[in-house]
Parts: structure tokens; C-alpha cells; sequence
């Protein structure tokens, strides 16, 4: 609550002190400031989701609902002391977003979701330090403001490898036309904002993507739906490897800790097509232990297994004219134990009206859930996604 107050007091302050400068600003590049003698650079900007989720069971007809706050975001961002060396602060405040307060982090609130700093030291190549999301999945790249559904699948759910604190290098560079990206990085394994010393093993991640027809209008290929309408076709490919050496986490950096260390590979294939308002995205996720048990018992001595297994993700869209757009998406999910999750089938149909893109949308989505061997579910969804 401090840090809330401070953070608002910090922004109307902001807008006061320099109301006259962020006059040609406009919705979604919220507040922008650079200093006099340009050292540097900052842009904040505010946004929250509210939603109404309901749950049937499709067995006993027993229904569930409730309305949340599902994030609260506040976000700086811009360069020091030179362009070349840019910074992103992103918080967390909505208790969706700071999950459980775990003995790994002092039993604190996980408020800080990014705290990262990005150096070109030459062109087409970045060095990133602190803390950001690991180049995993592609859906989980992408922003959860800029979001196709009302909220990512199943897959990312229960497979992506999440933020953690670490280094990563990053490569770009065209070849005959094809644009290719590199990207390798180096981390605690264990997720964010752990303050325990690291006994344990390093998260070692290596990521490879394909354009072949160049780069997306506006970066298209990191936020969901074909919102510029692309005029020519766009396509892009990617693939990732992780290996978490000595993890303790059910599901690598997400998950309870538990008193069993393992190694985990990860593998992830993904691909992103756009072209006049119609946009396809699929992905596959498989991970697997590569050593060590496959449960362990978490801190209140309850036995728990590590989720290992293999998802498929495919989801399509159209944009009309008109900014409504309507998609549906399918999902594959086989755990590798019934003792973690039952296989599940899950077919979601979404339909989203975009006022001012993804700063200012109304979405919502109807899910059938087919559970294997449990009662089969009807899951609800309608969101409004506010920000400037």
C-alpha cells in the first residue's frame, strides 16, 4: 500500500510539474519526459484488467464466479545517461500478480515483475541484466496487456519458463531479406525476486527466430491479433531449449518449492503469421526430468510432483474493419503423470472489441474444458483492459 501511494503521488506530481510538455501525448504512450541535457528518459504508464470469470461443472451443473482485479500494472521506462543503454521497471500490485509469499523471497510481497537494463554496445546486438522474462514460449513474451484472449492458454500455464534474474545476449541481423534473431541466456532458475543464496544450479536458455519475409509492422510479431493489418504476409518462427540444473520448483521457476532437486529440460516451438487483419499462432511445449525423483515434499510436508509433460497451442483471428475481431483457439495438454493433472482438450472462442488497441479493449471468451477421466467444464470470461 506504501509503495502504491508513492507511486501515484510520483505520477501526480509528474503530470502537474510538466503538464504542458505531455500535452501532444496520446492514449497508450503514456507519460512521457526527457531531461533538459538529455542524460534521460522516462515514460510511465498505468493499466489494470478487470474481469467476471464463472466456472460450470458440467457434471452436478455446480457454478462459481467472481469479479478481480486480475493485474494492476505500473510501468517506467526510457534510457541513462545515453540511448544506447535503455531500463524497464515493471510492478505488480494486484494479488494476482504477487502470487504466494514464499520463504525463497522472505515471505515478501513479489511486487517487482521486471527490473532490467539494456545495453546495445553494438548494433544488432543487446546485452540485458536484472530481472525479465526469459525467451521461452512466445505467448509468454507477450505482454499481458497485448493478449489475443482474455488470458493465455493452458500450455503457458503450466509450462513457461517465466521471469527470472540473470543475463541475457541478444542477436539481430538480416540475411537475403530474412530477418534472424539469436538470443542466450543465464540465470538462477528458480524465478523472481528470490533472496535465497543460490546452492543450487544456474537456468541456461537458448533461442532461435526465423522472419522470412522481414520484420512485423510495429513488432506485430509480440503482441496477439493482426492490429495493423499487415499488407504483405508475415511469418515468424521460432524454437527454445532450457535446461534447469539442480531445480527445486514444481514447475521451474513457477510453483512450490520442494525438497527434491532435479534436473528439467525444456523445449518450445512456436510460430506467429499475420496478414490483412487475419493472424494464426501455435505453439508446442514439452518438458521432461532429466534426473532426479519425480515428486518431493513442500514446506508443509505435503507430497507434490513436478509437472512434466507436453502441450499443443493453436489458436486463429480475424480483425475487422470495424475493430471487432473474433478468435478461437485449441488446446492440447498431456501431463505426464494423472498424479499432477488430467489430459485436457480446451476449445475457447473470443471475441474482442478494440477502442484504442490493446491500451483500451473489452474482451470476452467462452471455454469448453474437456477434463479425461473428471467432470468436463464451461469457463466464462469478460474483461475490460483500462490503461494510458
Amino acid at each position: 500500500m506504501r509503495l502504491y501511494i508513492l507511486g501515484m503521488l510520483f505520477l501526480c506530481v509528474s503530470a502537474s510539474a510538466y503538464s504542458q510538455r505531455f500535452a501532444d501525448n496520446k492514449l497508450g504512450n503514456g507519460i512521457r519526459y526527457t531531461a533538459k541535457d538529455s542524460s534521460f528518459s522516462t515514460q510511465i504508464n498505468v493499466r489494470f484488467q478487470s474481469r467476471y470469470s464463472g466456472l460450470m461443472n458440467l457434471e452436478n451443473s455446480n457454478y462459481t464466479d467472481n469479479f478481480l482485479i486480475r493485474r494492476y500494472r505500473i510501468k517506467f521506462k526510457g534510457f541513462l545517461y545515453d540511448p544506447s543503454i535503455q531500463y524497464k521497471i515493471e510492478l505488480g500490485l494486484s494479488n494476482r500478480d504477487q502470487g504466494n509469499f514464499y520463504n525463497e523471497n522472505n515471505g515478501a510481497a513479489n511486487i517487482v515483475l521486471d527490473a532490467v537494463l539494456k545495453w546495445e554496445f553494438r548494433e544488432g546486438w543487446e546485452l540485458w541484466g536484472g530481472q525479465t522474462k526469459l525467451p521461452g514460449n512466445r505467448e509468454r513474451v507477450i505482454s499481458s496487456g497485448s493478449m489475443q484472449f482474455t488470458e493465455r492458454s493452458e500450455l503457458n500455464a503450466f509450462y513457461n519458463l517465466d521471469r527470472d534474474m540473470g543475463l541475457q545476449l541478444h542477436h539481430e541481423h538480416e540475411m537475403n531479406g530474412w530477418i534472424i534473431r539469436e538470443i542466450g541466456s543465464i540465470s538462477m532458475g528458480e524465478g523472481r525476486n528470490i533472496t535465497a543464496s543460490n546452492v543450487q544450479g544456474y537456468g541456461y536458455t537458448v533461442r532461435a527466430e526465423v522472419l522470412p519475409f522481414g520484420k512485423f509492422q510495429k513488432k506485430g510479431d509480440y503482441f496477439g491479433g493482426d492490429l495493423m493489418r499487415e499488407p504483405k504476409p508475415k511469418l515468424s518462427i521460432g524454437i527454445t531449449y532450457d535446461f534447469n540444473d539442480n531445480n527445486n520448483r514444481e514447475r521451474g521457476q513457477l510453483g512450490r518449492f520442494l525438497d527434491t532437486h532435479v534436473d528439467i529440460s525444456s523445449i518450445y516451438a512456436d510460430l506467429m503469421f499475420k496478414y490483412h487483419g487475419f493472424s494464426i499462432m501455435s505453439e508446442y511445449a514439452n518438458r521432461r526430468l532429466v534426473n532426479g525423483a519425480a515428486f518431493g515434499q513442500d514446506e508443509f510436508g505435503e507430497q507434490r510432483y513436478f509437472y512434466m509433460g507436453e502441450a499443443f497451442n493453436f489458436s486463429t483471428g480475424y480483425l475487422f474493419k470495424n475493430k471487432f475481431e473474433i478468435a478461437g483457439r485449441y488446446v492440447i495438454n498431456r501431463p505426464e503423470r494423472i498424479d499432477i493433472a488430467p489430459d485436457s482438450e480446451i476449445v475457447t472462442l473470443n471475441l474482442t472489441k478494440y477502442i484504442s488497441g490493446h491500451t483500451l479493449k473489452l474482451q470476452s471468451s467462452a471455454s469448453y474444458i474437456n477434463n479425461h477421466e473428471e467432470a468436463n467444464e464451461l469457463l466464462f470470461m469478460c474483461q475490460a483492459e483500462i490503461g494510458f
